[in-house]
């Protein structure tokens, strides 16, 4: 928005995103796992545009930290759908408005480091964001013909609700880690997390650096940005 661009922010919970309205940004209901409500949210993008769409950016997402032999299988699946799923059936939804973009339009899928890494007890978060990784590659070969770019936004600590928001954090009664329970569960929860220094970046900053990526003339495929993110790109080379 202070870049200059027309931005439609979404959430389940319009209401949620008052301060975002009294800014002048345009704020419209979008519940990414519903099929009708993404078709809404086309349709109104639609009107308020005439058809087009520049830039689409799927930020929706969640974690769930569990050791593998302990992972709750439909909760999993949940995961995989909203942090995979959600953002193919948006770019689907979408296609028909980024292919009518004048001089060409923009895929921002928000993944993450984790991606690249493998970290006990984050598997299937890791594992999900690996997946949209993968897709957004094999996308961004696709899209090539119809000049709609696309780029991984592998994102690393940024301060925000996530940890707060995470669910399930105690471990089953029959753990194998049952042990050491107390240990566990504070990294299930990001509690210890927390505490490491030089984790977590502030929200505006990385706000600032990723805006300043993509408005280049040429936005590089991936954008690596928040709180130990360049350690996190050089450990991917050793």
């Amino acid at each position: 928005h202070k870049a200059g661009y027309r931005v439609f922010a979404t959430a389940r919970n319009p209401s949620k995103m008052a301060a975002l309205k009294t800014m002048g940004i345009e704020v419209l209901t979008l519940d990414v796992l519903s099929e009708e409500s993404i078709s809404a949210c086309v349709s109104e993008v639609t009107k308020l545009t005439g058809g087009t769409l520049n830039v689409l950016l799927n930020n929706a997402g969640a974690g769930y930290n569990m050791p593998i032999s302990d992972i709750s299988i439909p909760e999993a699946k949940k995961l995989f759908d909203l942090n995979v799923w959600s953002y193919i059936s948006t770019i689907q939804a979408f296609m028909p408005l980024l292919k009518r973009a004048k001089d060409g339009a923009m895929v921002v899928n928000q993944t993450s480091v984790g991606s690249m890494t493998g970290l006990p007890f984050q598997a299937t978060y890791n594992a999900s964001k690996a997946a949209m990784a993968m897709f957004s590659e094999c996308l961004r070969l696709e899209l090539q013909p119809f000049n709609i770019r696309v780029v991984d936004l592998k994102t690393a600590g940024v301060r925000s609700n996530f940890l707060t928001n995470l669910t399930d954090a105690k471990l089953p009664s029959n753990s194998i880690y049952a042990a050491a329970r107390d240990d566990v569960e504070k990294m299930l929860s990001g509690e210890k997390v927390k505490s490491l220094k030089g984790t977590f970046m502030d929200a505006e900053v990385w706000a600032k650096a990723v805006v300043k990526d993509l408005t280049k003339s040429k936005p590089p495929y991936q954008i690596w940005r928040g709180g130990s993110a360049l350690l996190a790109l050089i450990s991917t080379f050793l």
